[in-house]
């Protein structure tokens, strides 16, 4: 049985107990949550060595990082440094959304790799080899579709982005109505482009069932993938892209009836006053499933400091009650992201989940923040730096700037606040 079946019977297993702890919730209402679908636990059942991560109502806001090779950078080993830079930075999860080079032997390695879950775009690998084999995009098949979701399933990836909503009829609302950046969904493209040329509808969309009965059988958590996703603030909110988000809720729907665990992905780029208004919009139309947000990014021009932009749309997401948050690193629109640019993005998305999870009133959250105050007051640095959320990038900067007193550091020196209110008070 998946989680999602087993919920429904009563059963709390062993993921769910897992997750309660760490979530430091009781079993009972985790189990309650995963039954009606407003948590998922993506976890394979070929893949039961890592450390589940629950994601959804009442759970911490998670945190995504997206590795994976392209056709112009093709570095196994680059990639499983980024692996690690985003365990050890803490990233919740880890997506592989390979391109370029042996794509199921990047895979392989990074699952094998891996303690946090893993989630895959197969779209992907199904486009690179009909292109390799076949010449095009247009000789993709949906059988060579069906036949690479099995491939990721066998393989024991927890979680698949499907871009399901990607219909004919979105296409024609997306046609008449123009877009300043029409799709830049790398896997709603793919799919366009393919039905279009053969006027024929999505094969995951018109033979959904076909996948439910794989995602069932491994147990994978269905990230139903926006591939209408606005790429630019002009884009937000149109009827290409609402017209998708209602059929990803329906799709839910399927999904749950057929006891399979499913999440929405959402956009993407978001005027920072539409971000609230979104992530309420789909919770009603998707009957509360988790939300998981790419950024969203709130302006366009922010190249090179995209996580920035990333990281505000995020923590307004968020505390809106967006449950997952994908992160966006400095070299977004740019170039393949760096070890270094990976970490970057990781922290920088960190941030706006805590600030969410504060915001929300999340169980502990304010409680670190509280402690890294009294360690300020008391001018403690070493806890301070233990307490940060990147102690390694604190402490580094602690120790290239050498105050002439260690109780206070360079920027205010003998005028340091703190320690001139104490010593009045010491007098």
């Amino acid at each position: 049985m998946t989680q999602l079946e087993s919920a429904r019977t009563g059963v709390i297993t062993e993921a769910m107990h897992r997750v309660a702890q760490t979530e430091a919730i009781d079993p009972e209402a985790l189990c309650a949550r995963v039954a009606d679908g407003t948590v998922v636990i993506p976890l394979n059942k070929k893949h039961n060595s890592i450390q589940p991560v629950g994601i959804g109502k009442g759970l911490s806001v998670k945190v995504n990082a997206n590795i994976g090779t392209s056709g112009d950078q093709v570095d196994l080993m680059e990639e499983l440094e980024k692996l690690q830079a985003a365990i050890e930075a803490k990233a919740d999860t880890i997506m592989d959304l390979s391109t370029g080079g042996d794509i199921t032997k990047v895979r392989q390695a990074i699952i094998k790799s891996s303690s946090i879950p893993v989630g895959t775009v197969p779209i992907y690998q199904a486009v690179v080899e009909a292109v390799k084999s076949h010449g095009g995009i247009i000789h993709l098949t949906p059988d060579l579709i069906f036949k690479a979701v099995e491939a990721h399933a066998l393989d024991g990836v927890d979680f698949m982005t499907i871009h399901a909503g990607v219909t004919l009829n979105a296409l024609e609302r997306l046609r008449s109505q123009g877009r300043t950046t029409d799709i830049v969904s790398r896997g709603g493209a793919f799919l366009a482009t393919w039905m279009i040329y053969h006027k024929r509808e999505n094969p995951f969309f018109e033979d959904f069932d076909r996948l439910l009965s794989i995602a069932r059988e491994y147990d994978i958590t269905l990230s139903l993938g926006d591939g209408l996703r606005p790429g630019s603030l002009a884009d937000a909110t149109d009827r290409a892209q609402i017209h998708e988000l209602l059929t990803l809720g329906e799709l839910a729907q399927k999904a749950w009836d057929a006891g399979v665990q499913v999440m929405i992905e959402g956009p993407g780029h978001i005027p920072l006053d539409q971000v609230e208004a979104q992530v309420i919009l789909q919770k009603q139309l998707c009957r509360g499933a988790p939300f998981y947000v790419l950024g969203p990014l709130v302006t366009d021009i922010a190249a090179g400091y995209d996580h920035i932009a990333c990281a505000i749309g995020g923590a307004v997401a968020g505390m809106a009650g967006a449950d997952f948050l994908c992160y966006v690193t400095p070299a977004e629109h740019l170039k393949l992201p760096s070890r270094d640019d990976v970490r970057e993005g990781v922290m920088a998305t960190r941030i706006a989940a805590h600030a969410a999870d504060i915001a929300r009133g999340h169980k502990g959250a304010i409680e670190r923040d509280l402690e890294m105050s009294k360690a300020r007051k008391k001018l403690d640095w070493n806890r301070q730096i233990s307490l940060s959320i990147d102690p390694a990038k604190a402490r580094a900067y602690r120790s290239s700037s050498k105050p002439s007193s260690n109780d206070v550091c360079t920027m205010c020196g003998k005028f340091c606040a703190i320690k001139i209110i104490q010593d009045y008070f010491r007098s």
